[in-house]
């Protein structure tokens, strides 16, 4: 009876260690295909480049750039502005290695904030995509100063490893306990 219990208690530890280590697994990130700007920054009104790495989509085919951003004189209630829009820009060819070229891009004289450049096609309706943010003279960098927000998938992970390992220990402990019981109340019977 003793070792069935125990039998029992290790299969159900090996279970629950599972349990935590195929969502691991699971949530595994292969990242896609990423655009590149020629600048991260750029002013309002002003040109830039950009272009995805090859193996991004099928040589030769249609890709599709469309441009994501906000205009100032878009309407704008207390501080949360409603003018974000989307723009398609046109079409370029994919070229032989399965990338872009440089395309340019120039932002209107009213941009202001972040504009995301977008490529997609047949082969890859995901895309690949960019960011630029548009600075000032008074705000060069772009940024507003504001907290970033929003979880960092790394410490996630982490949380959720040292969790499954805390689970783990705790379930070893009680099993532990549960058969150093089992093993007195024999004796002593």
């Amino acid at each position: 009876m003793k070792h069935t219990f125990t039998k029992a208690a290790a299969v159900a530890a090996l279970v629950a260690g599972a349990m935590f280590a195929v969502p691991v697994a699971a949530s595994a990130y292969t990242p896609e295909p990423s655009g590149e700007t020629s600048t991260s920054t750029v002013a309002p009104g002003g040109t830039f480049t950009f272009f995805v790495q090859d193996d991004a989509f099928v040589p030769s085919e249609p890709v599709s750039i469309s441009l994501t951003g906000e205009y100032a004189s878009g309407a704008s209630l207390a501080f949360v502005k409603f003018a974000v829009e989307t723009k398609a820009l046109g079409t370029t060819t994919a070229n032989a290695g399965g990338g872009t070229d440089n395309v340019r891009i120039t932002l209107p004289a009213n941009a202001s904030g972040t504009y995301t450049i977008l490529a997609t096609s047949p082969s890859n309706p995901v895309g690949a995509a960019a960011t630029v943010t548009v600075g000032t003279a008074t705000n060069p960098g772009g940024t507003d100063d504001l907290a970033t927000t929003g979880a960092d998938s790394d410490a996630l992970l982490t949380l959720w490893i040292g969790g499954g390992a805390l689970l783990l220990v705790g379930g070893g402990i009680a099993v532990a306990t549960a058969v150093r019981r089992n093993k007195h109340q024999a004796d002593a019977a």
